[in-house]
């Protein structure tokens, strides 16, 4: 048997060492020869975008996407987005944050205003939870949702969170506190606001979404039973005044007679009725849940690809086009809990679901951007070596006590791990642990109550028309006005000219300026 051992070891280190003599001098002059190609042939797609797929990987920030690259393809591979050949800078911080939330972000990706901080679908006059602020109509943004529809364009949203979450909260809401997904949480001095669950079923533009799927059934319908596969979200808010909300969603189509469906789970979605008008999927009470413990049966949750294939095929029946917003949430989700091999997992799965719609759209009419809202405080470092693990140990030339590569500068009680020890404080070998764990707690610099976000630039990845307008260091507001002019949605539904563009973003610069000086 040790026999066996040895010839294995032998033949993968031979094998390591025929990979090494691959990658000489002619190698690397053969791949930037082939680069260099790539770009002198790199071919602009102009005209107008019939179709906009927005993807965001929520707290996707560049580390996020290398670790997760060298997790899922290896260190010269190349995650789905990384082959486009547009991209360009993103710059996150919020109308009165550095380092931003994701509903602010959101307003800014969506609507093409920055926002402050917790508020979602208002401009910067409004302060959180500044109830009637956010009801004054001048403060309430339109987003890229309201515009599509307006066009006559199909509209949807995916996403692994609840439908009510920061993220596509942005998309139908005008809210003074992210946190107000139910009326549970609605303080009894702000009652005149309407939360965002509400907002989604009962009022344009939510009520007009061709199809909504994500979870979020505990802030829709009161009385709501949790269980192991499918727990209570105790993050979340809990609806308590006796609504159904979506049996609401569901009188509102019938009565506007319309053809409509409701899906929960694996099956039905696999069955949808792809005629449909209108479709709601809620599979979960909470977020959904992580894509390596969902369930796979029948009965179980979905995965991102399955929903946005889904989702896709219900919206391209519609010859003037459709927009689509997919939010990869579980990376955000998986960073503050200080799980990395979970946010990277997620990613992959990210990629996977891009991929798949790479396959069934056409380039040419379909505008695909791919982005985040805001970064995480993970850090790649140490010198691990080619082909190891992004999630192995590396041994400190200080203490001798091993780190991972890994790390987060901020992180709760199970990621801050430093103990007093004969009255000298240490860190303990994380070896003694499975690092690969999918559970396994990276160890943080500073205690806070979870892993928090990070103020880091993110990427814009793009394909399809217009998706060269990508191409500097950009505002965040920026991705709006690039997907209206591409779309000819909003401000350029009627083919505005690029010094219509240039004016508006001049004046939202000034008028931001005005508001903070």
């Amino acid at each position: 048997m040790c026999g066996v051992k040895l010839i294995v070891v032998l033949m993968l280190t031979n094998l390591s060492l025929v990979e090494n003599f691959k990658e000489d001098q002619a190698h690397w002059k053969s791949l930037g020869e082939e680069e260099l190609q790539r770009a002198l042939n790199k071919k602009i797609t102009e005209g107008v975008a019939k179709n906009v797929i927005l993807f965001i990987g929520d707290g996707m920030g560049p580390t996020t996407v290398t670790s997760s690259r060298i997790y899922g393809k290896g260190e010269s591979g190349h995650l789905t987005w990384e082959k486009f050949n547009n991209i360009g800078v993103i710059k996150t911080y919020s109308a009165n944050k550095l380092v931003p939330d994701s509903c602010s972000t959101a307003t800014a990706l969506f609507c093409g205003v920055k926002a402050n901080h917790k508020t979602a679908g208002v401009d910067a006059t409004v302060e959180v939870d500044d109830c009637e602020a956010s009801l004054v109509p001048e403060a309430r943004l339109d987003s890229l949702i309201t515009w599509a529809q307006q066009a006559g364009k199909s509209t949807g949203f995916v996403t692994t969170t609840r439908v009510t979450h920061a993220t596509p909260s942005a998309l139908y809401a005008h809210i003074p506190n992210r946190n107000w997904e139910c009326e549970s949480k609605i303080p009894a001095a702000s009652s005149s606001c309407k939360d965002i669950a509400r907002q989604l079923i009962e009022d344009s533009p939510g009520k007009e979404i061709n199809v909504i799927m994500g979870g979020g059934r505990q802030c829709l319908q009161s009385q709501v039973n949790g269980s192991d596969a499918d727990p209570i979200d105790t993050w979340s808010c809990y609806s308590e005044d006796g609504r159904d909300l979506i049996e609401d969603w569901k009188a509102d189509k019938a009565n506007r007679s319309v053809s409509h469906q409701f899906i929960s789970d694996n099956l039905e979605l696999e069955n949808v009725d792809l005629d449909a008008d209108f479709t709601l999927g809620i599979f979960a009470n909470g977020h959904l849940k992580l894509d390596y413990e969902r369930d796979t049966g029948p009965n179980g949750m979905p995965s991102l690809t399955n929903m946005t294939e889904k989702t896709i095929r219900l919206l391209q029946k519609n010859s003037n086009g459709f927009f689509l917003m997919v939010e990869g949430g579980m990376i955000d989700f998986s960073h503050h809990r200080g799980h990395a091999r979970q946010a990277l997992d997620e990613t992959v799965a990210f990629s996977d679901c891009i991929e798949r719609a790479l396959e069934i759209t056409d380039p040419s009419e379909t505008l695909i951007v791919v982005t985040s809202d805001h970064s995480h405080s993970m850090v790649f470092s140490g010198y691990p070596d080619r082909g190891s693990s992004v999630l192995s140990t590396i041994e400190s030339a200080m203490d001798q006590v091993p780190y991972t590569s890994l790390l987060y500068g901020t992180g709760g009680p199970n990621n801050y791990q430093f103990v007093v020890e004969n009255g000298t404080v240490v860190r303990p070998d994380p070896t003694i642990e499975d690092t690969e764990d999918f559970t396994y707690s990276q160890q943080a610099v500073v205690l806070t109550d979870e892993v928090t976000h990070s103020g880091t630039d993110v990427l814009v990845y793009a394909n399809g028309p217009m998706a060269h307008l990508f191409n500097s260091v950009h505002e965040q507001t920026y991705v709006t006005y690039v997907i209206c002019y591409a779309a000819k949605i909003g401000l350029y539904q009627n083919n505005s000219s690029t010094v219509a563009l240039c004016f508006y973003i001049m004046l939202a610069q000034f008028m931001a300026l005005l508001l903070y000086r």
